[in-house]
């Protein structure tokens, strides 16, 4: 198949291995990005061979799962922290920056949005949400049930622009956040409690990250607008391999 026509490979995080020695990762990410037109293929911790994993796709999705271990940002411990696996922090945090250095088209989903900050620096995360922002917007029922509230898009934003709306409502499931802008991002989207909801790169040409699950709404038209753009910069990367202003004069 020629280059310019093959569809786009988005490679998608998946968890680490667990007691079975099964690697996995829910069908839902995968379903979002093959009805966007991508080819998904799932890349699981423990693999060490960085750049060559950043060679082979088109486009990087980093998705949700347990907490980051807060040895890895400087944050303190808490009794609600869960699942961490140290071996999916490293891969994954030494997968974004070499990732953000080649200008791989990238989103981040919910814990993904947090691997995307922390590999980034300069901001910690609030290791349960509740404590610092209170009741007044659920963002998850408990550890094993997601709930839904409105975020609110910057209007010049990136992200406000593809889903053509600046107020959303969206599927929420996690009790940690980043506590403030990580290097190089921008935030442009909040929840109405205050908490960031959505960064977009202020220098890599398509980095968005969400700390809400639009996978898990896919008849929403916003979230297949938000994959559809996703797998379309996969394919403009597949082309060109450079940055979208220079994407123009291919």
């Amino acid at each position: 198949m020629n280059q310019s026509n093959r569809p786009p490979v988005i490679g998608i995080t998946a968890y680490g291995r667990n007691g079975d020695q099964q690697y996995y990762q829910y069908a839902n990410y995968v379903d979002a990005v093959r009805e966007a037109g991508g080819v998904p293929i799932l890349l699981p911790p423990e693999e060490t061979q960085i750049d060559t994993l950043v060679g082979l796709v088109d486009a990087l999705l980093f998705t949700g799962g347990g907490d980051i271990d807060p040895s890895r940002y400087g944050g303190a411990g808490h009794s609600t922290i869960y699942r961490i696996d140290p071996t999916r922090d490293a891969f994954e945090i030494e997968l974004a920056r070499a990732a953000i250095a080649k200008n791989v088209p990238l989103l981040g989903i919910c814990r993904g949005l947090q691997v995307l900050a922390i590999a980034s620096g300069g901001c910690r995360l609030i290791p349960h949400v509740p404590d610092r922002f209170g009741e007044q917007v659920p963002h998850r029922v408990h550890q094993s049930q997601p709930t839904t509230h409105i975020v609110q898009l910057r209007e010049q934003s990136k992200l406000a622009k593809m889903v053509n709306s600046q107020r959303i409502e969206v599927v929420s499931w996690h009790h940690q956040a980043v506590e403030k802008t990580p290097n190089g991002w921008r935030a442009v989207g909040y929840a109405a409690d205050g908490l960031i909801e959505a960064l977009e790169h202020e220098h890599h040409p398509w980095a968005i990250a969400l700390q809400w699950h639009p996978e898990m709404s896919l008849p929403n038209d916003c979230s297949q607008a938000l994959f559809k753009a996703f797998v379309a910069a996969g394919k403009l990367y597949s082309r060109c391999g450079v940055s979208q202003s220079a994407l123009a004069t291919c």
